[in-house]
């Protein structure tokens, strides 16, 4: 992403905006199907958190998960947990099925972990009682706003559809010591504000895109994903001292804290440097939960049964047929499905309060488990994590929902 000014939207944004218009006009008339989000409302409670083991990613020779990156605060609460090279780390939410309330209190006797159906035994375990270090991660670009136009009005573009959660979530559920970054992204990542506990750098963060404009059309998801996750060169930090053009951003393989990424996107990826097997393998592999805010729901309410493919589903060149947005959907589920996170499609601003509290409340209750793999083969293929609890005769089994990530692809010798 080029550095954001206040310019006036281009020439190519009024000709979507345009095209928008007379999609608008011409299905002005025909009704759409409004479906409620409720979502499960939980007590917060704090959560300690050892190192994430970048051996486990699948890649112990990359570079980027041996480096440490100085601009780290150093405040952020160090690992207390001394974990081998090949430990692989599960975080784990606990909630009842039929109250949605999260089951808090358990004991590392509580837990099992099985791998490819193989018990494995629990050697590091701690239980929810520390801050949270999350990033979060927007989608800020042209094609969010032509998606957004028709559905918020022509006065309210697309990207408020980021925005306004994003706010939501700084000012409402960031809490004291929680270490927090933001990074938006459209053709490329760029880091607004490091790891801070500053909430007022982060609103200025928040502000800041808010008064300007998206600059590229581009939305490359997999690869602003690989860049928090794995870290990089960015565009220069906006509101720190330091102004220079790039910048090193160390990724959350380098923290040592409770990890979390939170995702406001519509889950549509243009042309990343990664494909989406590649991107799966390293958000698998990172063991940090990924919470997915979706939208574009209420353009696909309104408007699927006019995105067929053939039937001129596209807006200025943009496929927004119906496949590739029911695709995007599937892909950001994906995401938050396997790294143990959750995805919550929003429609209307009225879900944005509860879906955010359902976040906060499984983020700030994450059980930490780790063990060793007894397999020790290295052949890069993907492995299937169980993770189940038994409270003997306090809870009906059948009641107990345990979330968690799901798999990982082991590490590949090489010859």
């Amino acid at each position: 992403m080029n550095k954001l000014s206040d310019t006036k939207p281009s020439w190519k944004l009024k000709l979507a905006v345009a095209i928008a218009a007379v999609i608008v006009a011409a299905f002005v008339a025909n009704s759409f199907l409004v479906t409620d989000q409720t979502f499960a409302q939980a007590g917060r409670k704090s959560s300690e958190k050892q190192k994430k083991n970048p051996n486990a990613s699948g890649d112990p020779n990359d570079p980027q998960n041996q480096k440490q990156d100085p601009k780290i605060d150093k405040s952020i609460p160090p690992s207390t947990i001394t974990i081998g090279t090949d430990i692989v780390n599960v975080e784990a939410v606990v909630y009842n099925k039929k109250t949605g309330g999260v089951i808090q209190g358990l004991k590392k006797e509580h837990f099992e972990i099985y791998e490819d159906g193989v018990k494995q035994e629990v050697e590091n375990f701690s239980t929810p009682e520390a801050p949270v270090t999350m990033v979060l991660l927007l989608e800020y670009s042209k094609l969010i706003d032509v998606l957004g136009q028709g559905t918020g009005g022509f006065f309210e573009p697309g990207r408020v559809e980021v925005l306004r959660p994003a706010y939501e979530f700084v000012n409402r559920f960031v809490q004291p010591k929680d270490f927090i970054s933001i990074v938006a992204y459209d053709i490329r990542p760029t880091p607004l504000v490091d790891f801070t506990d500053d909430k007022g750098k982060l609103m200025q963060a928040i502000n800041l895109l808010i008064r300007n404009n998206p600059a590229f059309t581009e939305s490359n998801m997999f690869d602003a994903l690989k860049f928090v996750l794995r870290g990089g060169v960015g565009d220069s930090v906006v509101l720190e001292e330091n102004k220079s053009e790039k910048s090193e951003y160390a990724g959350l393989y380098e923290v040592e804290a409770r990890t979390a990424i939170l995702l406001i996107a519509s889950g549509l990826d243009t042309f990343s440097k990664i494909n989406f097997d590649e991107a799966r393998k390293i958000v698998e592999n990172s063991g940090v939960p990924i919470y997915v805010l979706g939208i574009g729901n209420l353009f696909m309410k309104k408007y699927d049964q006019y995105l067929d493919p053939g039937r001129g589903g596209n807006i200025s060149g943009i496929p927004f047929d119906r496949m590739t947005m029911l695709q995007a959907q599937n892909t950001l589920k994906t995401f938050s499905d396997s790294t143990g996170g959750k995805y919550i499609p929003i429609t209307f601003p009225g879900e944005i309060p509860s879906a955010l509290q359902t976040i906060q409340a499984l983020v700030r209750n994450q059980y930490s488990l780790g063990y060793t793999p007894s397999n020790t083969r290295k052949e890069g293929k993907r492995r299937k994590i169980q993770v189940k609890v038994n409270l003997g005769d306090q809870i009906d089994p059948k009641l107990i929902v345990i979330q968690h990530r799901q798999t990982y692809v082991e590490a590949k010798e090489k010859k």
